[in-house]
């Protein structure tokens, strides 16, 4: 458990490192927070993923993007749909048997599959706060499609990774 925990805080401070430092584009908001909230174990339950989630959003919000909340707002629906995810993706059995996902256990495309819905939901509701109503579709359309693309090159790999400690004991 200590190292999924620890992980975890590593990957939320390379978070805010990326916000800092990592100004590609105007097009370009890179995020691995959808990532590590829908690799989350699945014994953690939809009420404690959303604290993290919001945990975790707040301080990448109050560290590096300078509006609280931004990050939190677009990350709790992720942790509060991520169950619904898994069930769908992987099978109700994976959280009935309190098991969790993996690249060596499900294949690269069904982890790909939960973490493309889990960046696409985020970067939704991210871009919509973050001035999308008063910013033209157009740019917001192709500011989406960028970060998801970059997103989910940047998040598959760190998915296999958070995952394959799930089969080892804490």
């Amino acid at each position: 458990m200590r190292n999924r925990a620890l992980t975890f805080l590593i990957l939320v401070a390379c978070q805010v490192l990326i916000c800092n430092y990592l100004h590609l584009s105007m097009y370009l908001s890179l995020s691995i927070l959808p990532v590590l909230i829908i690799c989350l174990p699945t014994k953690i339950t939809t009420p404690v993923a959303m604290i993290i989630a919001f945990a975790a959003g707040f301080v990448v919000d109050y560290t590096a993007e300078g509006v609280l909340g931004l990050n939190s707002l677009a990350l709790v629906p992720v942790a509060l749909l991520r169950r619904s995810v898994c069930d769908a993706i992987f099978g109700e059995e994976l959280v009935a048997r309190k098991e969790d996902f993996s690249v060596a256990k499900f294949g690269w495309p069904k982890v790909a599959f939960a973490v493309s819905i889990a960046q696409a939901l985020f970067l939704l509701i991210y871009i919509w706060a973050d001035g999308g109503q008063a910013r033209p579709f157009g740019f917001n359309l192709l500011r989406g499609f960028v970060s998801f693309a970059v997103g989910i090159i940047i998040s598959v790999p760190i998915a296999d990774k958070l995952t394959k400690y799930h089969g080892q004991s804490a």
